[in-house]
């Protein structure tokens, strides 16, 4: 990615938010070359001579994005916050934060949870597993398990929540760029819900 990433930092940013919302539009077998230099505000020649083919590109962006996560919670993750539900609140936070560099970002990380195409299929498990492993880490990692009430198991909690989430993006309107805000504020009402119910009375 020599060629792409030797470019300005504003130019690139462009082309990004480009293939990004290209890709949460169509999904990856329905977005031609052509859509996303269309959208990126280049020529279809330009697209292969950066990126090489359409897989690439889409791979390219796997890993932008989740990096441009990971790398944030690694700056702005506060290991002192024990509390479980304060922890998923804390890094959600700064997952959002993260994507406001790239609006069309959350489409497109939503979408790969439910892209079928063969061609990119391993890529997307693979990045999936990384990012479980990842979440994992951060939502038990020196966690305060005393609060829940006996025989609340925090893992089926963990559980229940990427569910919602998983099941939450899957009824949102296909578009590029998706109300952040809405969102985030529907799954903090969850995550109130949860504590309020699953919590001692002594921890409210």
């Amino acid at each position: 990615m020599e060629k792409f990433t030797g470019l300005p930092e504003e130019k690139q940013g462009k082309i990004i938010d480009g293939a990004l919302a290209s890709f949460s539009l169509n999904g990856y077998k329905k977005t031609s070359v052509s859509d996303i230099a269309v959208s990126a505000g280049i020529s279809k020649a330009m697209v292969f001579h950066y990126f090489g083919t359409k897989k690439e590109l889409y791979v390219y962006l796997i890993g932008y994005c989740t990096s441009l996560i990971m790398n944030q919670i690694r700056e702005k993750f506060d290991g002192s916050v024990t509390d479980f539900f304060d922890r998923i609140t804390m890094t959600a936070d700064i997952k959002i934060s993260a994507m406001e560099k790239h609006p069309a970002s959350l489409s497109f990380l939503s979408s790969i949870y439910f892209e079928q195409d063969p061609e990119v299929k391993q890529e997307i498990k693979a990045a999936l597993a990384t990012g479980e492993s990842f979440r994992s880490s951060l939502a038990y990692d020196g966690i305060d398990l005393h609060k829940f009430k006996e025989g609340v198991d925090p893992q089926l909690v963990m559980k229940l929540l990427q569910r919602y989430t998983e099941g939450h993006i899957n009824e949102l309107p296909n578009h590029a760029a998706l109300d952040v805000e809405t969102i985030n504020n529907e799954f903090q009402a969850c995550i109130r819900l949860l504590r309020n119910n699953l919590y001692k009375e002594e921890y409210l």
